[in-house]
C-alpha cells in the first residue's frame, strides 16, 4: 500500500528555518521521484521542488537558493530544507509520488501547514 506522510510544519518567524520530512512506504525512492507542492490561501497548488529517482533536483524560481530537497533511501523519506523563510512561503505543505518530476502525481500525502509570521 502505497503511503506518503509529511511532518514538521509549524509556525516560524520570518528568516527562520524549518525541515520538513515526507516518509514514504510501499515503494522505494529509487523507483519514484517525489515532489514537494504547497498551497496558499486562495491560491493554486504549486510545485516547489522535486527529487527525481536518479536524485537530480529543481526548484521553483519562488524558492530556489532557499529551500535544499534530499532524500535518505535506506530511511524512506525526502526532506525540504527552508531557509530564509518569508512570510509569503505560509502554506499547506504536500509531498507526492511521481514517476518523473515532470508527471503527474500518483499519490499525496496529507499535508503539514507551515505559517511564516511575526
Amino acid at each position: 500500500q502505497v503511503q506518503l506522510v509529511e511532518s514538521g510544519g509549524g509556525l516560524v518567524r520570518p528568516g527562520g528555518s524549518l525541515r520538513l520530512s515526507c516518509a514514504v512506504s510501499g515503494f522505494t525512492l529509487d523507483a519514484y521521484g517525489i515532489a514537494w507542492f504547497r498551497q496558499a490561501p486562495r491560491k493554486d497548488r504549486e510545485q516547489i521542488s522535486c527529487i527525481s529517482p536518479k536524485g537530480s533536483t529543481d526548484y521553483a524560481d519562488s524558492v530556489k537558493g532557499r529551500f535544499t530537497i534530499s532524500r535518505d533511501i535506506p530511511k524512506n523519506t525526502v526532506y525540504l530544507q527552508m531557509n530564509s523563510l518569508k512570510p509569503e512561503d505560509t502554506a499547506d505543505y504536500y509531498c507526492a509520488a511521481k514517476r518523473y518530476c515532470s508527471g503527474w502525481a500518483e499519490s499525496w500525502g496529507p499535508g503539514t501547514p507551515v505559517t511564516v509570521s511575526s
